[in-house]
C-alpha cells in the first residue's frame, strides 16, 4: 500500500506494558506484519516490567518529542498515561489504544481502542468453570494487577458470572503483580489452605504459568479444574498435559496488526471505528491444533 499523495512517511511507535512477555512480542509480530509495504517505519518498545509505569510514560513522552507519525499504546496504568496521551493529541499525533482502556480523563485524546472484550472473556471463563465443577464448591481466582482496565473486566465479570449462575464460593482474588514466581507461591499457599478446592482461574500469562507450576508441584494437576488466560508455550503444554482444562487466548497478534492498520488509516486521513474487538479463543486439548487456535497461540 503506497502512501497517498501529500502524506509523509513516518515512524509508528508501538509502546506496550513490557517487552518481557511472549504476549507483547506477539503484538510486535502483528504490528510488523501490518507495517509491510506502508512506507512507514515501526518502533517497538516497553518497560522491563509492567509495574514500571513511569518508564512507560517516558517512552510516550519521548515519542511525542521525536514527532512520530502515530502511536499505538497499551497503557499499563489507565490514569498515569492520560497526560502523555493528551500531549500526543495536542501535537496532532494519532493514537490507537490497545489491550487496556485509558482512564476516563483521557476521553477524546485518542482515536480508537482495540482490545479483547475482557468482560465477555471473563464470562466465557466462568461458564467453562461452572461446567467443569458442576457449579458447586470453592474456586480460587489468581489475578494480576488490581485496578488495571483489563483486570477489572476479566476478573470482575468472571466473579459476577459465577455468583449469578452457580453455588460456587470464590476464594480470593490474589494479585501476583504479573510475576510468575509470586503466582506460584500464592497458588501453592491457596492449594494448601483449601484442600477441598474444586477449581482455579489464572487471569493472565505469568499468573497462569505460576498457577500451573504450583498445581504440578503440589500433585494437584488434573485434580483441580484449572483455566488459564493467554497462550504461550508453557500454557499450551499445560493444556496438552491436562494441567489446565483450557486457556483463553486473546488475539494479541491482531492487536498489533489491527492497531497499526488503524493508525496508518488515520495518518492517511481515513476514519476508523472508535472501538475494535480483537477477539478471544477458548483453547482446550480438543482444539489445540485447529487453525483458529494456531492463529492466536504464540
Amino acid at each position: 500500500m503506497a502512501l497517498p499523495a501529500g502524506a509523509m512517511a513516518g515512524e509508528i511507535a508501538v509502546i506496550v506494558k513490557t517487552t518481557n512477555s511472549n504476549f507483547w512480542q506477539n503484538v510486535n509480530k502483528g504490528a510488523s506484519a501490518a507495517i509491510e509495504g506502508t512506507g512507514h517505519t515501526l518502533t517497538f518498545d516497553g518497560p522491563a516490567a509492567e509495574s514500571a509505569v513511569a518508564d512507560e510514560v517516558n517512552l510516550v513522552d519521548n515519542a511525542v518529542n521525536r514527532g512520530v507519525a502515530a502511536i499505538v499504546l497499551a497503557p499499563s496504568d489507565p490514569d498515569a498515561l492520560v497526560p502523555a496521551v493528551k500531549r500526543a493529541n495536542e501535537a496532532g499525533i494519532p493514537v490507537a489504544i490497545i489491550d487496556s482502556a485509558l482512564g476516563k480523563d483521557g476521553a477524546g485524546t485518542f482515536q480508537t481502542f482495540l482490545s479483547t472484550d475482557n468482560c465477555a472473556a471473563g464470562k466465557l471463563a466462568a461458564d467453562a468453570m461452572i461446567k467443569l465443577t458442576g457449579g458447586e464448591g470453592k474456586v480460587a481466582v489468581m489475578s494480576y494487577v488490581a485496578g488495571v482496565g483489563s483486570e477489572i473486566g476479566r476478573v470482575g465479570c468472571f466473579v459476577e458470572q459465577i455468583k449469578a449462575n452457580s453455588k460456587i464460593g470464590i476464594v480470593g482474588p490474589y494479585y501476583s503483580q504479573s510475576q510468575m514466581a509470586t503466582a506460584l507461591n500464592q497458588t501453592t499457599d491457596v492449594l494448601a489452605a483449601n484442600p477441598d478446592l474444586k477449581g482455579i482461574f489464572g487471569a493472565n500469562e505469568p499468573t497462569a504459568v505460576g498457577m500451573g507450576r504450583a498445581l504440578q508441584q503440589s500433585g494437584k494437576a488434573g485434580q483441580v479444574a484449572a483455566i488459564g488466560f493467554d497462550g504461550n508455550e508453557d500454557l499450551q503444554a499445560f493444556v496438552k498435559d491436562g494441567v489446565l482444562n483450557g486457556t483463553l487466548v486473546q488475539g494479541s497478534f491482531q492487536m498489533g496488526e489491527l492497531g497499526v492498520k488503524a493508525v496508518v488509516d488515520l495518518i492517511a486521513g481515513k476514519k476508523v471505528e472508535p472501538q475494535i474487538d480483537t477477539g478471544v479463543v477458548y483453547v482446550t486439548k480438543e482444539n489445540l491444533d485447529s487453525a483458529e487456535a494456531k492463529n492466536v497461540l504464540y
